[in-house]
């Protein structure tokens, strides 16, 4: 499950609230000239606009963003002289809410009879290579399979890439 709506379209690009103002004064300039950019890269897509929210610049392009077009941008926001390159915190493609879920674990913690704790799944969920690139937006929920049974369901909501491909299904060995 993701987010629809023009969110594929963006590149964020976190910076200091001074580089944001500067930007934002100058904006349409830097559309235009942007748009310049990626013409003469030979990339077919446009910005259609940019914004700031907060301290993070919001550069909406025409067609679904992908990595090679984020570098393009953050070329073109190195070479700028009128922002601190060096006060740009981040540059990422937006990413869409999702969950993920897990079946068929146990509800008990091992050689006991206490329930699985959302703080113990958000440990280990952490610690595993599947979720190198996975931010967990939420706690996990944790529910019992059937009333009598000890095996539970539990999904946790978070940001993924922006085609999901972090949280596709994988086979995990425990």
């Amino acid at each position: 499950m993701t987010t629809k709506g023009s969110l594929n379209k963006q590149v964020i690009i976190t910076m200091s609230s001074n580089n944001s103002e500067k930007m934002i004064v100058k904006a349409n300039a830097y559309v235009s000239n942007l748009n310049r950019f990626l013409k003469r890269v030979k990339s077919e897509y446009s910005v259609d606009f940019i914004y700031t929210d907060n301290k993070r610049l919001l550069i909406t392009i025409n067609n679904v963003v992908v990595t090679s077009n984020l570098n393009i941008i953050k070329k073109y926001i190195k070479d700028l002289n009128d922002i601190d390159y060096n006060d740009i915190e981040s540059s990422r493609l937006s990413q869409f809410k999702s969950y993920f879920k897990i079946l068929s674990i146990s509800y008990f913690v091992e050689d006991t009879n206490l329930p699985i704790l959302s703080d113990t799944i958000e440990g280990i969920l952490k610690s595993t290579h599947i979720f190198n690139n996975i931010t967990l937006i939420s706690y996990s929920c944790i529910i019992k399979a059937l009333p009598k049974s000890n095996m539970a369901i539990i999904w946790v909501d978070i940001w993924d890439s922006q085609s999901g491909s972090n949280a596709k299904y994988q086979n995990v060995d425990q």
